[in-house]
């Protein structure tokens, strides 16, 4: 397909049109680095979606954690609904590391349990980028992990064409070599089964059933067959299926790379004996050995992942095939696409420190002999080898960090004016300690969060530390406040409840620590609170504080009241942003006459906004059909709870909350409340 078709119902207004053109521009001048410094609730996703339009480059969206890569997800796939955008995170819904622990003498086998759901989208994700060109992919940082070779994966694969000459027995065989698994039962991504004359197959990135029938040694049919209700939904000239596994090794390259494997062995074996470590020789010896017996036999083996140099044909410290080599490259072997980096003052960072962690775990493996040299080839990106690898990058942030200024340099788009003409708040500094003439901060922020409450407005207050924010949430109950609190030890599911109660007035003060940050879109909170705001750290830092700030910045009555005894580094240069862009904000409002108004979003969008893109891929009906109810009631919350344990066996918590919340209403019942208490 051609190009990208952005969808919406509103154009850009603010300081929209003027960053997209700047962005838009440099890009087309060649620039490596620009950065958009958009306040919160500027519409720095919408900015983006019409660049990409603009550009029609493929596009990695990098976020820095699973939830806000499925919120992206959702955002672009509205703004682009006519194009192929795909979700790829990491498949694990378990991981533990293989790790030696030497002072206690301790192994840690890997253990790890795969999403297959989430895997199927990956595929979906890769199949997507080497077949058509409009695509964007919105990707954690697990992007940047190993993954097998492209070029590995585009050849191995199975094309068919009705009319062409094969048989039954020739697609079983060539099904089982790209790695497709053969069932008798139901299927599932990366399966077949065959029935009589024909061979149903399930590929790895769709959830849809193509049907192959032969007659005689020719394919006459190809039929795409709905997985759940077993209706035809079309019939198909031509089929492309993609192997099911990224790792694609064909068999020449698996005897090269088991010879290639003894030879380090041979190697590693003579180091550890004349350094007479016979203890580590001797387990070294016996894993390889052992492994390599399996990949002979089978074709694989338990750490696998481990040889992957072996099978890649790499040399020692290349880095590793991974998602960005699946993106489209010139001639010259430069990354003809687009990245995106967002909230790139964590992602950056979180980028960066991969590799370190990893080389350390690999390198006790290695030395006490539980791995060979070559493992530690099995490797995250150095972030040098990330910026070779990413081409043009647009980093978005309100807060963005030394990096980002560093190598933007002049390139840096500031997106200051909201297109709701919503100015940030206004910045109130308060003592903490009381005297005879002023309150302290506790006893100050219950008289200000009492006059917001009889207004009908929301109170947000942070605190350094989970036991302040538990201690101050039952000071306000005691005093017939309606509070709850939220932190890092309040399990997602219940985390998104009382988020939602919030919103909806159940509560009236929300505590948290850092979580009151990135992300959060509450725009019935008139004030935030910041308790102890002197001292000095990352939860009081210039990022944070200003993170802090604009959760404010939503509500035309919004203000902040920051408690402190002293002027910090931090609380002067956040105060000092916030005020420059508010009288930028000011100015302009007044020049085009426009009045601020208070962003209104359904209660709902809250749940909408945080629900896991895996959890609607997979087709979970979040919303109450009463007709059905209420034709066969019984049959109907059976289905539903059916439903939450699939979301909840998947770890998607939130879908499963709001499934429960209905069965509560279905069954007459109010929905469960956990008044901020911890998770179970």
């Amino acid at each position: 397909m051609a190009g990208f078709n952005l969808k919406s119902n509103y154009a850009p207004a603010g300081d929209q049109p003027k960053a997209i053109d700047a962005l838009v521009k440099g890009i087309k001048e060649g620039k490596r680095d620009q950065t958009l410094l958009g306040v919160t609730g500027s519409g720095k996703t919408y900015t983006i979606a019409n660049v990409i339009q603009k550009i029609g480059k493929p596009t990695l969206v990098i976020a820095h954690n699973k939830t806000l890569a499925a919120q992206l997800a959702q955002e672009y796939r509205e703004f682009f609904p006519d194009n192929a955008v795909h979700y790829f995170v990491s498949y694990y819904d378990y991981y533990q590391p293989e790790a030696y622990i030497p002072h206690s003498d301790t192994y840690i086998e890997k253990e790890a349990q795969i999403n297959e759901e989430i895997d199927r989208l990956r595929h979906a994700s890769t199949q997507a980028l080497l077949s058509r060109s409009d695509v964007i992919i919105v990707a954690s940082v697990s992007c940047i992990y190993a993954l097998g070779s492209p070029e590995e994966y585009r050849k191995v694969h199975i094309e068919l064409k009705t009319g062409m000459h094969k048989n039954r027995a020739e697609l079983i065989r060539d099904l089982i070599a790209v790695y497709f698994e053969r069932t008798t039962a139901d299927l599932a991504p990366g399966k077949f089964r065959a029935l009589g004359n024909s061979v149903e197959i399930m590929p790895t990135g769709e959830r849809v059933l193509y049907r192959v029938e032969f007659e005689g040694d020719v394919v006459a049919r190809v039929r795409v067959i709905d997985a759940v209700s077993r209706a035809e939904r079309e019939s198909l000239d031509s089929l492309f299926l993609f192997p099911a596994k990224h790792y694609v090794t064909p068999a020449d390259e698996r005897t090269r790379a088991i010879e290639d494997i003894k030879h380090e062995l041979k190697e590693r074996l003579a180091i550890l004996e004349r350094a007479g470590k016979v203890l580590e020789a001797e387990r070294l010896k016996r894993r390889t050995n052992h492994d390599i017996a399996l990949i002979r036999e089978i074709g694989v083996c338990p750490g696998i992942e481990n040889y992957s140099r072996h099978f890649d044909g790499r040399k020692p410290g290349q880095p590793p095939f991974t998602l960005l080599d699946y993106f489209p490259h010139k001639a010259d072997g430069a990354p003809d696409f687009l990245t995106v980096i967002d909230e790139s003052h964590v992602t950056v960072p979180q980028i960066a420190g991969m590799y370190a962690g990893d080389r350390a775990r690999k390198e006790n493996l290695i030395e006490f002999g539980f791995r060979l040299p070559s493992a530690i080839d099995n490797r995250p990106l150095q972030f040098e080898e990330f910026q070779k690898d990413v081409g043009q990058v647009v980093y978005t942030s309100a807060t963005p960090g030394p990096y980002e200024k560093e190598h933007s340099g002049k390139n840096v788009v500031e997106q200051i004016i909201r297109p709701t003409g919503l100015v940030d708040p206004e910045i109130i500094v308060r003592p903490v300690t009381g005297s005879t003439k002023q309150l302290g901060q506790v006893q100050d922020f219950l008289k200000e969060a009492e006059k917001v409450i009889k207004g009908g407005g929301r109170v947000l207050v942070t605190t350094l530390t989970k036991k302040m924010a538990e201690d101050l949430s039952e000071f306000l109950k005691d005093r017939k406040f309606k509070a709850a609190y939220i932190h890092s030890e309040v399990l997602t599911l219940d985390r998104i409840t009382i988020l939602t109660e919030f919103r909806k007035g159940e509560y009236d003060v929300l505590v948290g620590v850092n979580l009151l940050r990135e992300g959060l879109d509450l725009p019935e909170v008139e004030l935030v609170a910041i308790l102890d705001a002197d001292k000095e750290g990352f939860l009081r830092s210039e990022t944070s504080l200003i993170q802090t700030i604009g959760r404010a910045a939503r509500n035309v009555n919004g203000r902040v009241i920051v408690y402190a005894d002293q002027m910090t580094g931090s609380l002067e240069k956040a105060m000092g942003e916030t005020a420059r862009r508010r009288e930028l904000q000011m100015a302009y409002n007044t020049k085009h006459g426009i009045t601020p108004k208070t962003v209104h979003k359904a209660i709902k969008d809250i749940t909408d906004q945080l629900r896991t893109e895996h959890g609607k891929a997979v087709g979970v009906l979040l919303d109450i059909d009463k007709e059905l109810f209420e034709k066969n009631p019984k049959k109907f919350l059976a289905d539903k709870k059916k439903q939450m344990d699939e979301a909840v066996k998947e770890l998607d918590f939130e879908t499963a909350a709001i499934i429960r919340d209905e069965i509560a209403v279905l069954m007459g019942k109010e929905p469960k409340k956990k008044n901020g208490r911890k998770g179970r």
